[in-house]
Formats: structure tokens, C-alpha cells, sequence
């Protein structure tokens, strides 16, 4: 019923068809524009509300001017920019609208799917246009949106103070909410001391709110009455938030708690789970707590590890000395009202998700659901013993978020400190550091203990490699030599054969030999004396008769074959073997 009490009471309380309310507007009823239209259904006394639509107001700031808009949800962000275009005399093309939440959004986007607050601050850049001092002037803007401002708050009646680091593109709006989160005061019931007299309005930036860089000093303390406000003049503004959200905040005015008026717990009205219940495998649930934790927070934050508790110890503890990192168990819990501001204010922060990403593997897991919870003490049980699953159960709602740093040793795991989600900015860094300083202590002795045991290693690697150098070049000594000798064997037999094949021709041309004839045979007889070449002479006589061939047969059954020795004579010297002389 568009949060219209008025006609929510009527519509419940209705025996028959209810008349729509008078036009006309007074003290007691709502305005006319707002008023909503009843129509029968059946013959029940159940009726139909028509919504009017949702109106949205803008604060667009531009150089030195100033722009408010009020336009339906349903319509677009260029809608915003074709009105900005006739305001400022900015072409459309060269403008570019900044400050919404979510980032850069194009001019098709409806407003509605941005989930915007009634009241919302806007700023417009023109990098393209000529102008100098156009430059200058939004250059300046950027760099003060993107500075970032450290709140000091004292909540009066605790004595407690809180330093809070915000970007300078977060609203004065936000910076309530978080401080009601955190002190449990309701905006409505907030009184302030400290904003500068510029900051009049909730939708302003702290950029363009006038307050001190890099640290302001805040107080707030609950107002005794809603209906009354400090009137004092000074230079500080009281400010009391009239912001939309606050209208509906504290139903304890009328007597109703939050979840009777809504039928469910606030959290789990606004928000979607950030883990599934019993998910089957921990990468997927990790996979959406890490998408979940990206739409509520922003893209800055720190790096989840994706797998199970036993691979993320793994990733942390077990590799080499010098690549291991402490552990980080960030477990969440959507029912605690600390959970808003630590994650938004310190997971986030630039310095601890830097920190967190050169020291830490991180490691996530909602304890929102008690199956969830019971799967996270089962692991922690297994990885870490009993006495931190205790630990962890001992933790109330509201001592959550918990951020577990664990630190790897040679027989066990142990955790290093438990910080709750009470803890500031400065504390959380602290405390990081001093874990950071424990571990470098330890891992130096580790990475002691491992260079030695490498070198230890190596000398026997080195001594096992000589060894086996040896042994592979005594073996191919051996080898080598039975080669040599077996070439010297088959070379022996090839020779012996040889000469045993020589030597069975010259047995066998000896015996075809004829008989030598007798000086005083009745034939011609010639007596031939042939000088080998060691000097020896082999004197036979032979028939006239005979061809050159029993001459030859005659001197290669002597041991010189026809085919290595020539025959010739001395004088004229002539090769009778048939071969040319040289």
C-alpha cells in the first residue's frame, strides 16, 4: 500500500466495500495525491489497492548549480539527462551522470531496477567540453569523491569512540545508518554535534558536505523525545534525519516490533542469503557467497579462496617456506547488526583488502543457517580439534562477523587470535599485523630449517649423481673394452681363415703342379730364377712346352697369388702377369 498506513488500516479492517478517502487533504488524513482507490473483488470484503507509482527526489550538482528532480521509478536515467540537458545547456552526449551505487549505468536502465533510496545525490561531469575551468571543476569534485575522509564519532552516553574511514562519494544518510548499526540508535533518534552548517541535507556527499580532510570530529547521542529538538544556536548542526527509511524504522512507536509488523525477521526481508542452505559441494556455496558479498558490498573486497577448508589449509600451509601465508576464516552472520558495517567498513577497506591479499589466504563461510554452522564445526573440527570448534560456539549473534587467524605449524594448526566484529579500523590493522609478525618470525625459522634440509639434499643429490656417473662410465669402459676385444677376436678368426684358405690354394696349386724335369730330359728345358721381394730367390726348371700359367701356379703356391704379386722381367722389363708396369 505504498507504506500508506492510513489505507493499510482501512483495507484490513474493511466489513464491505470502504469508500476511498476524501480528496480533500487535512491533519488527520494524507494528501490527496496519495490517496488510493478501493475497488470490490467479490462479495468478501477483500479489496484491491491500487499503488500510485514511486516518486524519487534528485540532487544533481553541477560546477556551481544545483538541479533537484523528482521523477517516477519507472523512468530512465537518460530521461534524467534529456531534463539536465535543458537545465544546464549540456548536450547529452557529452554528459556523464555519477554517483549512483551500483557504477556507471547507461541511460536505458529503468531507476526502479537500481533500488534507489527516496532520496538520492547526483553530480555531473563533463571531461569532453573545451572549458579549462569545466576541467578544473570536475576534476576537483572526482578527486574529493574519491578521497577518503576518517569520521571520528563519540557516542556520548557509551564513551565510546569510533573511527570510521568513508569514501568521499558516501552520503551523510549512510553515515547514519552504519552509526545506527553500530550503536543501536535509530536515525530518527539521532542527534549530531559536529557537521558543518553546509551539510543540511542527508542526500549530500561528504565530498560536497564541507567537512574537515582527512579526519572531522562527530559526536551523537539519543534524543530523549522524538518530538523534540535542541534549538540551541552554535556553529554545529544538530541534524535529524527526514530521510525515506526512517518513516518506517521505529515501529516500536506504535507499540510493534519490526518482525510482527513484516511477519519475518528484518534481515531476511531485505536481503538474499549469502550462502545456500546444504549446499552439496563448497565451491559452489563459495561461489555465491562470494557473488553475494559482490552485490551488497562492491567489487573492492577481499579475494575468497573458492574450494573447501582442507584445499584452502593446503593453499596456506604445505607449500614451500617461503610461499606460505597465514589464514584467514571469515565467517558471517546475517543476523548480527555488526555485520553491515564491518563488511562495508573493513573488509572493504582499501588497506585491509590490500593487506589481506599480500599475507592471507582468505576463506569464507555463513554460519546464517544452522545446517550451515554444523557443516562449519565439522570442518573445523577435522582441520583444527575440538577446542576451536568450542570456541566458535561460545560466540553470541551479535559478537559476529568473526575473522579466525590461523597459522600453519610443523604438527598442527593453531589459531592466532579471534577478532569480533566490534573492532574499528585501526584495531582490525593492528591485529592483522601483529599476526603477520608471529608468522614471519616462525616462518624464518622455517625457511631456516628448509634451506638447510634443501642443501643437506643436494649434497647427497650431488654425491648420488657422482655415483652414478661413475658407475655409467666404469660401465661403458667395460663395455667398450669387451667390444674391443671381441673386434679383435672376430679379426683374429677372419685372419686365421684367411690364411687358411690361402694356404689350402697353395697346397692345391702345388700338387696340380707337373713334375719338374730333369736337366737332362730330351725336351727344351728352362731354368727361371724369380727374386721375391725379401730378397729370396726360387730357382725350377720347366718344360719349353709349358704355358705361363704353370709358372704362375709355381710362384702362388710359394705364397704369393697371382692376384697381389705381378711377375716381370729384368731386362727389357716387361710384366708377363698381363698387368701394365708402372
Amino acid at each position: 500500500n505504498n507504506w500508506d498506513l492510513v489505507v493499510s488500516a482501512l483495507f484490513l479492517s474493511a466489513g464491505g466495500p470502504v469508500p476511498p478517502p476524501p480528496s480533500t487533504a487535512s491533519s488527520s488524513s494524507p494528501p490527496s495525491s496519495s490517496t488510493s482507490a478501493f475497488c470490490p473483488v467479490n462479495a468478501s470484503s477483500r479489496h484491491i489497492v491500487e499503488r500510485q507509482p514511486r516518486m524519487l527526489n534528485f540532487r544533481v550538482e553541477y560546477r556551481q548549480r544545483t538541479v533537484e528532480l523528482v521523477l517516477e521509478e519507472g523512468s530512465t536515467v537518460g530521461e534524467i539527462k534529456r531534463i539536465l540537458e535543458t537545465e544546464l545547456a549540456v548536450p547529452v552526449s557529452k554528459m556523464q551522470l555519477k554517483g549512483w551505487k551500483s557504477g556507471d549505468v547507461s541511460d536505458s536502465t529503468l531507476l526502479r531496477s537500481l533500488h534507489l533510496p527516496k532520496n538520492n545525490s547526483l553530480y555531473v561531469l563533463t571531461p569532453d567540453l573545451a572549458s579549462t575551468a569545466s576541467t578544473s571543476t570536475n576534476s576537483a569534485l572526482q578527486d574529493s569523491l574519491n578521497q577518503n575522509f576518517l569520521l571520528v564519532i563519540n557516542h556520548r552516553e557509551a564513551q565510546r569512540d569510533y573511527n570510521l574511514n568513508f569514501p568521499g562519494s558516501r552520503t551523510i544518510q549512510e553515515v547514519k545508518r552504519n552509526i545506527s548499526d553500530l550503536t543501536n540508535i535509530p536515525v530518527r533518534y539521532q542527534q549530531w554535534e559536529g557537521w558543518p552548517t553546509s551539510a543540511s541535507d542527508d542526500s549530500m556527499t561528504l565530498a560536497l558536505s564541507g567537512i574537515s580532510y582527512p579526519c572531522h570530529h562527530l559526536s551523537v547521542c539519543r534524543r530523549s523525545s522524538p518530538a523534540t529538538e535542541p534549538t540551541e544556536e552554535c556553529s554545529d548542526v544538530h541534524m535529524i534525519s527526514d530521510s525515506e527509511g526512517d518513516d518506517f524504522e521505529d515501529a516500536s512507536e506504535f507499540g510493534v516490533d519490526d518482525s510482527e509488523m513484516f511477519g519475518v525477521g528484518s534481515s531476511s526481508c531485505r536481503k538474499s542469503p549469502m550462502m545456500p542452505e546444504n549446499s552439496e559441494n563448497e565451491a559452489d556455496a563459495l561461489l555465491h557467497f562470494t557473488a553475494e558479498f559482490s552485490s551488497r558490498y562492491g567489487e573492492s573486497h577481499p579475494m575468497f579462496f573458492i574450494g573447501s577448508l582442507e584445499a584452502a589449509s593446503q593453499e596456506a600451509f604445505y607449500g614451500k617456506a617461503r610461499d606460505r601465508k597465514l589464514l584467514a576464516i571469515y565467517l558471517h552472520n546475517d543476523d548480527s547488526v555488526l555485520g553491515n558495517v564491518f563488511c562495508s567498513q573493513m573488509m572493504c577497506a582499501e588497506s585491509i583488502v590490500s593487506y589481506l591479499s599480500q599475507n592471507f589466504i582468505t576463506w569464507a563461510w555463513d554460519v546464517t543457517k544452522e545446517a550451515n554452522k554444523a557443516r562449519l564445526l565439522t570442518m573445523c573440527t577435522r582441520h583444527f580439534g575440538s577446542v576451536v570448534t568450542q570456541t566458535i560456539r561460545t560466540y553470541k549473534i551479535d559478537q559476529f562477523p568473526l575473522l579466525l587467524i590461523v597459522m600453519g605449524k610443523r604438527t598442527s594448526n593453531e589459531v592466532l587470535n579471534v577478532i569480533q566484529g566490534n573492532t574499528t579500523l585501526d584495531e582490525l590493522m593492528m591485529r592483522l599485523m601483529g599476526a603477520v609478525e608471529i608468522f614471519t618470525a616462525q616462518q624464518q625459522e622455517d625457511i631456516k630449517d628448509e634451506d638447510e634440509r634443501e642443501a643437506r639434499e643436494m649434497v647427497k643429490r650431488e654425491q648420488d649423481e657422482a655415483y652414478r656417473l661413475s658407475l655409467e662410465a666404469d660401465r661403458k669402459k667395460r663395455e667398450a673394452q669387451e667390444k674391443e676385444e671381441a673386434e679383435q677376436v672376430r679379426l683374429e678368426r677372419m685372419r686365421k681363415e684367411q690364411e687358411e684358405e690361402k694356404e689350402a690354394i697353395r697346397l692345391s696349386l702345388e700338387q696340380a703342379l707337373p713334375p719338374e724335369p730333369e736337366e737332362e730330359a730330351g725336351e727344351q728345358i728352362s731354368k727361371l730364377r724369380i727374386r721375391t721381394p725379401s730378397g729370396e730367390f726360387l730357382e725350377r726348371r720347366f718344360l719349353g712346352s709349358c704355358k705361363l700359367q704353370v709358372l704362375f701356379d709355381f710362384v702362388a703356391s710359394k705364397g704369393f697369388p697371382f692376384e697381389e704379386f705381378k711377375l716381370l722381367t729384368t731386362f727389357p722389363r716387361r710384366n708377363v702377369s698381363g698387368k701394365r708396369v708402372p
